[in-house]
């Protein structure tokens, strides 16, 4: 590949700009060993568009493209099913990382990007995991996650937590226990999904209109 010149779209910027807070979060949830790149195909000379945690290879925005990832783009270029790359490498100072490269996708199906991932592997085996456990204690140790298999059990199960939490709080009068339930439920967004109205209209023994009323007047409020 002699060269690679490509002009951006603004849709195609939007796209590279959303990459952002996806390597932010993943940077914290890896953490200090784990290096994420975001690179901007439109000039190969200052390819690196973001980079967190670029301690580990010196680098910071504004840097060019590195030769083997320039390879990479090359066969991803050559080869439209080769999508992303996984490999293991050496930064100068000789300390190994796995990497990930994967191809960014603009308008039409092009090439406009590159994220990486390169996670340094000089970290005990401790220190390693210690990062997955909470440090201190906090509000997020209590947070809990119930997956399920389809929207309806999603409803029913938030509908039950909102429930335990209405019902647990004797300043809530009988006559407005419906009403902090659909509250609860509305803050978590389970309003967003098909048919929820209905499916909780029908398991509170109430009708839908209720529902909207109640919703209507927590949007007043």
């Amino acid at each position: 590949m002699e060269h690679y010149n490509i002009t951006l779209t603004t849709e195609d910027r939007r796209i590279l700009n959303s990459y952002c807070t996806v390597a932010t979060g993943m940077a914290e949830f890896w953490g200090e060993n784990c290096e994420i790149i975001i690179h901007n195909l439109e000039r190969l000379d200052a390819s690196v568009m973001m980079i967190v945690n670029g301690y580990h290879s010196g680098r910071q925005a504004g840097a060019p493209i590195s030769e083997l990832t320039l390879s990479f783009l090359n066969q991803m270029l050559a080869d439209p099913t080769l999508r992303h790359i996984n490999y293991f490498a050496k930064n100068k100072r000789g300390e190994t990382f796995k990497a990930f490269t994967s191809a960014i996708l603009g308008e039409n199906n092009r090439i406009i990007g590159l994220f990486c991932i390169n996670f340094y592997l000089n970290i005990s085996l401790l220190s390693f995991m210690q990062s997955f456990f909470p440090q201190s204690h906090s509000d997020h140790e209590n947070i809990s996650e119930t997956f399920v298999e389809n929207t309806e059990e999603l409803m029913l199960d938030a509908l039950e937590n909102a429930k335990k939490t209405v019902y647990a709080n004797p300043t809530i009068t009988s006559s407005n226990k419906n009403k902090e339930i659909i509250y609860l439920l509305a803050q978590k967004g389970i309003f967003n999904l098909k048919d929820s109205v209905v499916t909780i209209a029908n398991h509170l023994g109430i009708s839908k209109n209720t529902v909207y009323m109640h919703l209507r007047n927590q949007n007043k409020s």
